[in-house]
């Protein structure tokens, strides 16, 4: 029997028209092992064929290589597409990140991205990461220079503090968040020193919340047993919450959402972006994949209803912190100047 798939409602993001469920299109490029390109451009297309419209990128993924996949899967649809991506991170000669928010860098970055993309204008611009040596009123500056040359039209922020968002804010609109939210991520409901949290300050300026990883990198689907499922070039191999007794741990998280899942007869991975789905009108996950039966998996979760008892026993089963593990291995660049950076 063919499974329908339900229409992907639409939702905004500070003004911004998308897509309810997004995709993200980093696996495509890198980090969950060796990608197949032509089974990558046709899940970007079968994904606008079903409404996900709202695409994610960043120039750092594939160094380039993925904003030029992408610009390939969506050229002469161009007017479909939702299209978001994002500077700041580079890759260094140590194996790791730095991040460069210097007002400088900002054109050409974004002049670089464009190129790539084969596009005039990019829909929603991120800053990847905040950099802590920079002001962020003079990045955000620059970035709404791109706005004001039309470049650029809408401005997001990824891993920001609550203190970066506020700061960013009286510059210019931001539109977006994104930062890493799931059943066993949910650092941005957290309350802060000042007893509010990131979620509650992006709120108050009127900014939408955008995902990643709302499935747990994969952990959340219920189709990771065991570390040794991981293909040998995937980073989840060294990732913290994938190796020891940390995984052991959440292995049991996993289990619980298995089993609520059976009850109301969808997959875990449909009841966890259900959940995140069920977090607000403004929120819209972008849940990544680079296959397309996942992506059709991942587009049932928009017609699931939760109910008020369904959402009361994930919160008993996945509360704030549950998971074992740090969410990267190197902090320092990876969390930007959220609470969580390790300086």
């Amino acid at each position: 029997m063919t499974q329908t798939i339900p229409p992907v409602p639409r939702r905004s993001l500070g003004g911004l028209q998308v897509a309810a469920l997004g995709l993200g299109c980093m696996g495509m490029s890198q980090m969950y092992g060796t990608a197949d390109r032509t089974e990558s451009l046709a899940t970007v297309r079968r994904a606008l064929d079903l409404g996900v419209t709202f695409l994610d990128t960043s120039d750092v993924y594939g160094e380039g290589h993925n904003e030029e996949l992408v610009g390939e899967a969506i050229a002469g649809r161009r007017g479909e597409v939702q299209l978001a991506t994002k500077f700041s991170l580079r890759h260094n000669d140590r194996g790791g990140m730095d991040i460069d928010g210097r007002p400088e860098n900002v054109r050409p970055r974004a002049e670089a991205s464009l190129r790539r993309l084969g596009v005039d204008v990019i829909d929603l611009y991120y800053q990847h990461r905040v950099d802590p040596t920079v002001p962020i009123e003079d990045t955000v500056g620059a970035m709404a220079e791109l706005v004001q040359a039309g470049k650029v039209r809408y401005l997001g922020l990824s891993e920001a503090s609550a203190a970066s968002i506020r700061r960013a804010a009286a510059v210019h609109p931001i539109a977006a968040l994104q930062s890493e939210w799931s059943l066993w991520t949910r650092d941005l409901e957290v309350p802060g020193d000042d007893g509010r949290s990131v979620l509650d300050v992006a709120r108050e300026h009127g900014i939408g919340i955008v995902p990643f990883s709302p499935l747990g990198r994969g952990f959340l689907t219920g189709a990771i047993t065991s570390p040794d499922d991981f293909a040998e070039d995937d980073w989840r191999r060294t990732h913290p919450r994938f190796t020891g007794e940390a995984f052991t741990a959440n292995l049991r998280l996993v289990g619980a959402v298995r089993d609520l899942a059976a009850e109301r007869g969808v997959t875990p991975g449909q009841l966890a972006l259900a959940w995140v789905l069920a977090q607000g009108e403004d929120v819209v996950p972008i849940p990544g994949t680079k296959r397309r039966s996942y992506l059709e998996e991942n587009v049932g979760a928009a017609g699931v209803q939760l109910s008020a008892e369904d959402l009361s026993r994930l919160a008993q089963i996945a509360p704030p912190g549950v998971a074992q593990g740090g969410r990267y291995a190197d902090a320092a660049y990876a969390y930007g100047d959220s609470p969580e950076r390790v300086a």
